[in-house]
């Protein structure tokens, strides 16, 4: 029996990392994430460990985003000594990736610290990891190719493929020894919308014992693509229009470099504006260079461009200012420009900067262009509050705020369910995280409706134990004409199967005994008034 705890992104989007133990003893881990979004979640990051980092025998980075990747520093300094396993992309991102957010740890401690002195209690604050941590985690990258199969150890073996989520993304395939079987083991990672700029689709996985799958936009679909285009010179010509900025919050990797890659298209066609375009990200920068650096992960059109002797990264007016003092001189100089900088939710970074010196004024642009997660300044901003708070002053939401979707580099329901459908014939048992609750909680009742799968939402910290699959689940079709329900009705009777599914695979454990807590006896009599007034109808 396997047994694998869901240490991040389960009920949440952010802090991705799992726990892998398998009946020989073996653990490995899968991500090592930093939670984002608000202060109960931040404070996640401080926890001790649910595990001995030093007993760890291996981790797998699905990719860079720190989401995913921003606590290895912390786990190396806490013992951790085994090899991470990632793609060589990957391990490039990380070099930078770790070091700046190491760098911002020590920025915001430093910050914290001159705070409290003011205070009676004068408490000096440390980081969670230092910059000298972070170059120590990097020794521990093992970089190998997509597709290769690796020995990890006695029993378990690897492979990781192309996500097509960003530059060197992964999903990951992991067989381990149970007896005289394996227990396969899919872990999507971030999954990226199918024809995506610049990075190749997504592999097509066909076979699993139990898959995990990401859900940040589970329960919705994105806009079209060229129409998402549209909307973005929409906003360029807004401000330009009215003489003002275009502020564009970005992800320093993928979503900044997918935003060049369509200003330069707009300018090879001549439809861009002449005005200043500025990559205001010191990381941004750097990670561009390591796009550059890897034109064999791109897919045909980009490659095709590149072979044309264009450089899709580059263009006249385009400016990078890796230094405060040319960041700062954005702001003083007047008339419309195009600003890009992280960080991508607005929770620190240069943008912050740029939004109190342009969020105020009713002609500029907002351009929102990833997924915000709850609590963070780019959320506030989407949810359409007047307000938000930066640098401890109240800045007036006066600009025109655009949020286009299309630009996501997560796929959208409509493409999840069709990557999960790939599945369907080695009926896996689908467990659906890195999502909002509410997202994952609809994409899982999706699966079953369409697909036909057992789907389970496991909580933060839940731990699943994964048994040999002898045989395929059989799953019932539903009895609907037997009800004779109404369209709303059938879809409250649905909803309540989907709460039944999900409470069944909670109170379930591998010693066959049924362990109930209050919570779940409260749920149980909330679904039987449910159907109770379903059947009364």
């Amino acid at each position: 029996m396997i047994k694998v705890t869901c240490l991040g992104a389960a009920g949440s989007v952010t802090g991705s990392c799992f726990l892998v133990e398998s009946v020989h003893g073996h653990k490995v881990l899968v991500d090592c994430g930093l939670f984002q979004g608000g202060r109960q979640m931040e404070e996640r990051n401080w926890r001790d460990w649910d595990f001995n980092p030093s007993q760890i025998d291996m981790l797998f980075l699905t990719h860079a985003h720190i989401d995913h990747s921003g606590r290895i520093p912390k786990l190396v300094k806490d013992g951790f000594k085994g090899k991470i396993i990632t793609s060589p992309p990957t391990a490039q991102l990380c070099e930078i990736m770790l070091l700046d957010a190491a760098h911002i740890q020590e920025m915001d401690a430093q910050w914290q610290t001159r705070k409290n002195r003011r205070r009676p209690s004068g408490r000096a604050v440390k980081p969670l990891y230092t910059v000298e941590d972070a170059q120590a985690s990097l020794k521990h990258l093992h970089p190998v190719e997509h597709d290769e199969i690796i020995a990890v150890d006695d029993g378990i073996r690897a492979r990781i493929r192309n996500a097509g989520h960003i530059l060197g993304s992964s999903i990951l395939e992991l067989w381990i020894k149970d007896g005289d079987r394996d227990i396969k083991l899919v872990f999507s990672g971030d999954i990226g919308m199918e024809n995506q700029l610049i990075v190749k689709s997504p592999h097509e996985v066909f076979n699993a014992d139990y898959l995990f799958v990401e859900s940040t936009y589970g329960n919705r679909n994105h806009k079209d693509f060229e129409t998402s285009k549209e909307e973005l010179l929409d906003a360029i010509n807004f401000a330009v229009s009215n003489g003002e900025k275009v502020i564009i919050p970005a992800f320093a990797v993928e979503r900044t470099q997918e935003i060049i890659y369509i200003l330069s298209e707009f300018s090879r066609a001549g439809r861009l504006p002449d005005i200043p375009i500025y990559l205001d990200s010191p990381l941004a920068i750097k990670a561009t260079e390591i796009f550059r650096k890897n034109k064999k992960y791109y897919d045909e059109e980009a490659a095709a461009i590149v072979n044309q002797g264009i450089d899709p990264f580059e263009m006249p007016n385009l400016k990078y200012t890796p230094t405060t003092s040319e960041s700062i001189a954005i702001n003083e100089r007047p008339g419309p420009a195009i600003i890009i900088a992280g960080s991508g939710m607005c929770t620190a970074g240069r943008i912050k900067h740029h939004l109190k010196h342009n969020l105020w004024r009713e002609g500029a642009s907002v351009v929102i262009v990833g997924f915000q997660a709850q609590g963070t300044t780019g959320r506030q901003i989407v949810d359409g509050k007047n307000t938000v708070r930066l640098f401890g002053e109240e800045i007036a939401v006066r600009a025109k705020v655009f949020t286009i979707g299309g630009f996501s580099a997560h796929a959208d329901q409509n493409t999840l369910l069709k990557w999960v459908g790939n599945f369907v014939e080695s009926k896996p048992q689908v467990f659906v995280v890195h999502g909002e609750n509410s997202a994952s909680l609809d994409f899982a009742q999706l699966i079953h409706q369409r697909l036909g799968l057992e789907s389970y939402v496991p909580g933060w910290r839940e731990t699943l134990f994964l048994k040999p699959r002898e045989f395929p689940i059989e799953v019932a079709p539903a009895k609907e004409e037997v009800l004779d329900l109404s369209d709303d009705m059938l879809q409250a009777y649905q909803s309540v199967v989907g709460e039944l599914e999900q409470l069944k695979w909670r109170i379930r454990r591998a010693d066959g005994r049924i362990r109930i807590t209050e919570e779940d006896i409260d749920r149980l009599k909330y679904i039987q008034e449910e159907l109770r007034q379903i059947l009364a109808a």
